[in-house]
């Protein structure tokens, strides 16, 4: 032991072999019966449902099994799975465009950046893709040309555009409003200094974006990103209202009608729905750590294997030094 006597050095003691040691501290966890008597509440409920639902005939568990791998029934899955790829790719590409305006210094962009958010973000998706499915009424033709002087090409709506691409269209525009919002939150994130520092190396503003901002910036975009995709798979069963009725939930809703009985063509559309977003959830988890290394003070198993490799050759070469 090290000790200082008053006045004057210290001094520094050691207990002798014949010192006792100290008794072991026999610590008592603390209880916590309410949290066991909550856990057999939630599970005994969970086991009346599952039960309830089980032996009740209402679901018809025999039609589930037949339905949930129907031709058809695939068949609408993958059209969901493809209208959520176009719309969400569409809507990030436009909005990181709508993202950019917002931040430019030119009013003249700004102030159409913030009319478009406005639009589609303060009316309901369900209301904008009614009105897609009516453009062709709306407008019956396209022309091509120089405004009040040629027209250069004629084009029906009606047969240029099909309710697909209508859905789509309309689930992007809807979409980009929100991605832009998403990504102008996720470059603000960013300090100013970084870009300061990129424009003293002499970096351009391509490379201080997609080197040195965008890569810090995707912590904070990636993870409301992914909540919009998991959303937008969930939005694709609204596009009945362009009309368009081959993807899931129509699909299943006209094989409810054809069957007359609709419960379980419910389960099966909720199946597949929870199938692909369990898939996109767990992506989407990888991709969040991923993005956010170094943003913790949590080191990773090989950052720990790396520094104890470290440390041990470090711890070597005194020792080798001695014995030279």
């Amino acid at each position: 032991m090290r000790g200082k006597q008053p006045g004057g050095p210290a001094v520094v003691t050691t207990a002798g072999p014949d010192a006792e040691a100290p008794e072991a501290i026999n610590a008592v966890p603390l209880r916590r019966p309410g949290r066991w008597i909550a856990a057999v509440v939630v599970v005994g409920l969970l086991g009346l449902f599952i039960y309830g639902a089980a032996t009740n005939s209402a679901y018809d568990w025999s039609a589930v099994g037949k339905y949930l791998f129907d031709v058809r029934v695939e068949q609408a899955a993958m059209i969901t799975l493809l209208l959520t790829a176009y719309a969400m790719t569409a809507g990030i590409v436009l909005g990181v465009v709508l993202a950019v305006m917002r931040l430019s210094p030119n009013p003249v962009l700004r102030s159409v950046s913030w009319l478009f958010l406005w639009f589609f973000r303060g009316t309901p998706v369900y209301v904008q893709l009614v009105f897609w499915g009516l453009m062709s009424t709306i407008y019956k033709h396209l022309d091509l040309g120089i405004p009040f002087v040629v027209q250069f090409a004629h084009i029906r709506t009606s047969t240029f555009f099909s309710y697909f691409w209508l859905a789509v269209i309309g689930l992007a525009l809807n979409e980009s409003a929100y991605m832009a919002e998403i990504v102008r939150a996720g470059i603000s994130s960013v300090d100013e200094g970084q870009t300061e520092a990129a424009t003293a190396l002499g970096m351009s503003w391509w490379q201080t974006m997609t080197r040195i901002v965008l890569p810090q910036a995707m912590r904070v975009i990636i993870p409301p990103t992914g909540n919009e995709l998991i959303s937008m798979l969930k939005t694709t069963s609204l596009v009945t209202a362009v009309p368009y009725s081959f993807e899931l939930y129509s699909r299943t809703r006209d094989l409810s009608i054809e069957t007359f009985n609709p419960i379980p063509m419910l389960i099966v559309a909720s199946a597949w729905y929870l199938l692909f977003t369990s898939i996109l959830m767990i992506g989407q988890y990888y991709l969040e750590r991923y993005f956010a290394r170094g943003a913790s003070r949590r080191m990773s198993a090989r950052q720990l294997q790396a520094l104890a490799k470290a440390q041990g050759v470090a711890g070597a070469a005194p020792f080798a030094e001695e014995n030279r």
